[in-house]
């Protein structure tokens, strides 16, 4: 049987059998409330497919980066380009260019989606949940959220109780070097229900196994990470909420690009012992929500500035299976300096009753440059000291709206809408001049929920997503604006008295002026001519859901799994990147996961537990027939299938934690771009020990 009719076959068993096994004894699974609507409701009622995972889940899990998040989320995949540079793929949506994201990210109220390059490393501290939502959200979440949006949850500062927690953990890594791990959280409220400060910091180094030989240097792509996170809450009156959050990130890695060969050792173009620049990776963050209670509605205002530094290297080579056969390599340095400055006011309904809504504003100013040198070797010349510059700005703002009326207590309707208007400056350093755009949409969503019982839901929604367009090198043409139009159908709830949670979504997205970059190199010059441009439509059709069954008292068991099929339908014929037929970028047809926690008691009464989770996913693609020959597309990575465990004890205050990732130790390419050696390969399989102690 082969691994994928063994996936298929696990959730056919967990989907038909678990309903008939629940025991009358059992106790219910908890209520899950969220805020991905911007107001609180229970998960069940949000009419849209959500994924939801809880900080404690986070840590059980082992997630620790968004690569580890999106095994964890089947229809969601990412590119990596080094430690913390990460780029956001969701339900068979996905192109690595462009000026903005297609997957937005928050922290808490704050859009940490810079531009489309540029995202915050947001590591898994002190968070409450992460909830992920899947499809467009641009009514409520802007252009940057095209096809869904991910929101990491801090914890807010308790007002009453001094607490805290103090973690070390300490890890191998196979053929690599050792990790440590220190997190720390302290609570302090300073006046009693009044003024409250919370605390929480990461201190990370080693966990390395990428080698560079030729330069010395071996288990280079450790990781030297240091993350201070500061909130302030003060209760000015029963009314009145100020919310002040700073957060401090520093990162560094030696072999910061993250790509590697099979063997672990990392590529270098020219002469294999020239040492590339350090990856460094640092931002500062600076948060203000302001929240004031009017009775049946809320004021909210949120203020953000984030400041993002950024330095790494860049190494390539168009290999055998490339048009360049071999003959065309390079290195580069890369800097990114972005300032960002956000600002959101809006109200919401809080009264009860049948009519809920949301109302409100947002303004972006987003500075951003760029700057790289490079060296470029075809053909045994090699190309010194080459310069590519870039500064652009963004201006945007938009006004949106979101409105529902429960017709009856099971049938409600809702609609939502935002206009959104960007401005853009670009200059690079071709000498043409400065560039100018203005890009504009309105975006819809309609919506209806039936409740079959109070626990068990059912909804349709057609929503728009739209990513503004943008500028090529020079006196290339511009490419436009893309648009998303979703048609989804799901159900949601709990059953079996609470100890059965379910979730089934199936969508159809029509993809319009979908961009992607042909690039040529020109010998005479030695520079690549890339042009960005709207090559045509995507159709894209698929089918998500997931269980958690609370087996027993001490046995939780859950599954997920999507299926997506993504394929561009028609092509602007100037256009050779990609033709009719061709499947979408970076999309698994199908992915799963599957996990079960059982909790018990050690000797003595001690509590403990043990969790288990693999993770399937299967190839994703990567077409460019401006680089490859049909003969060698499409270009792939492997199935992945990952085990994961962790094994746990309480005394009092006190934890032990035994955990793997990784646990069968496969080495397999995660990303399709290694014919240009711009790929990642699975972490090797790590084995650590976490230690904690809880004190109030």
């Amino acid at each position: 049987m082969t691994m994928r009719s063994a996936s298929i076959l696990w959730l056919l068993i967990v989907t038909c059998v678990v309903p008939q096994l629940v025991q009358a004894d059992e106790e219910e699974l908890q209520e899950v409330v969220v805020t991905a609507q911007k107001r609180q409701e229970r998960l069940v009622d949000v009419p849209m497919a959500l994924t939801v995972v809880s900080g404690p889940e986070l840590a059980q899990k082992t997630l620790q980066s968004m690569q580890d998040l999106s095994f964890a989320v089947p229809g969601m995949t990412t590119r990596e380009d080094g430690p913390g540079s990460y780029t956001i793929f969701m339900r068979g949506v996905s192109n690595d260019y462009g000026t903005g994201a297609l997957v937005g990210q928050y922290l808490d109220e704050v859009p940490v989606t810079l531009t489309g390059y540029d995202q915050l490393d947001v590591r898994p501290l002190d968070l409450e949940r992460v909830e992920v939502l899947k499809g467009p959200q641009g009514t409520l979440y802007g252009q940057g959220s095209v096809v869904g949006t991910v929101r990491y949850i801090t914890e807010a500062p308790d007002l009453h109780e001094y607490a805290g927690r103090i973690e070390g953990d300490f890890a191998t890594i196979d053929s690599g070097s050792g990790q440590q791990i220190f997190r720390g959280i302290a609570n302090l409220p300073v006046v009693n229900n009044v003024l409250g400060v919370r605390l929480a910091v990461w201190f990370q180094h080693g966990g390395g196994w990428q080698d560079q030989p030729p330069a010395g240097i071996y288990n280079g792509n450790y990781q030297d990470l240091k993350i201070f996170q500061l909130k302030t809450l003060w209760k000015v009156s029963d009314a009145l909420d100020i919310k002040l959050m700073a957060i401090v990130h520093r990162n560094e890695s030696k072999l910061g690009q993250g790509y590697e060969n099979p063997d672990r050792t990392i590529y270098v173009a020219i002469d294999p012992a020239t040492q590339l620049i350090p990856k460094q990776y640092d931002y500062d963050l600076y948060n203000l929500d302001i929240k004031y209670n009017f009775g049946s509605f809320e004021l909210v205002s949120s203020s953000s500035e984030i400041f993002l530094n950024h330095h790494y290297p860049d190494a390539y080579e168009g290999g055998p299976e490339t048009i360049y056969a071999g003959a065309l390599s390079g290195n580069g340095a890369r800097h990114v300096d972005n300032r960002q400055f956000s600002q959101e006011l809006r109200l919401v309904s809080t009264s009860p009753g049948p009519f809920k809504w949301t109302v409100g504003g947002f303004y972006r100013n987003d500075q951003r440059e760029y700057y790289e040198l490079y060296d470029t070797e075809y053909a045994g010349a090699v190309f010194t000291d080459q310069v590519y510059s870039e500064n652009e700005t963004y201006n945007s703002s938009s006004i949106f709206a979101d409105v529902s009326y429960d017709i009856t207590h099971q049938f409600t309707l809702g609609a939502g809408v935002r206009y959104f208007n960007d401005n853009q400056g670009y200059l690079d350093n071709s000498g043409v001049g400065e560039k100018h755009g203005h890009f504009h949409s309105t975006d819809p969503r309609v919506y209806a929920t039936y409740k079959i019982s109070e626990n068990v839901n059912t909804y349709a929604s057609v929503s728009k997503g739209f990513r503004s367009g943008g500028f090529n090198y020079g006196d290339l043409p511009n490419y436009g604006p893309e648009s998303l139009i979703n048609y989804e159908i799901g159900t949601k709830g709990t059953t079996a008295g609470g100890r059965l949670a379910f979730e089934l979504s199936g969508y159809y997205s029509d993809y319009s002026d979908m961009l992607r970059r042909g690039l040529l190199f020109i010998p005479s010059s030695g520079l690549f001519q890339q042009l960005v441009s709207n090559i045509g439509k995507v159709h894209i059709k698929g089918v998500e859901g997931g269980l958690t069954w609370r087996a027993t008292r001490q046995l939780t068991v859950n599954t997920t799994a999507s299926y997506i099929d993504s394929k561009i339908v028609e092509v602007n014929a100037q256009d050779a990147t990609n033709i009719a037929g061709d499947p979408v970028d970076y999309v698994p047809k199908f992915a799963l996961t599957a996990g079960a926690n059982y909790s018990f008691h050690w000797a003595s009464q001690i509590p403990g537990y043990i969790r288990l989770d693999y993770m399937h996913r299967d190839k994703v693609n990567y077409v460019d027939r401006t680089s490859f020959p049909p003969e060698n597309l499409p270009q792939t990575s492997d199935v992945l299938d990952l085990l994961n465990g962790r094994l746990g004890a309480t005394w009092g205050k006190l934890d032990l934690e035994v955990y793997g990732t990784n646990l069968t130790n496969q080495n397999a390419w995660v990303d399709p771009e290694h014919a240009w050696r711009n790929a990642n390969r699975t972490r090797p399989r790590l084995v650590g020990v976490m230690v904690g102690y809880s004190f109030e």
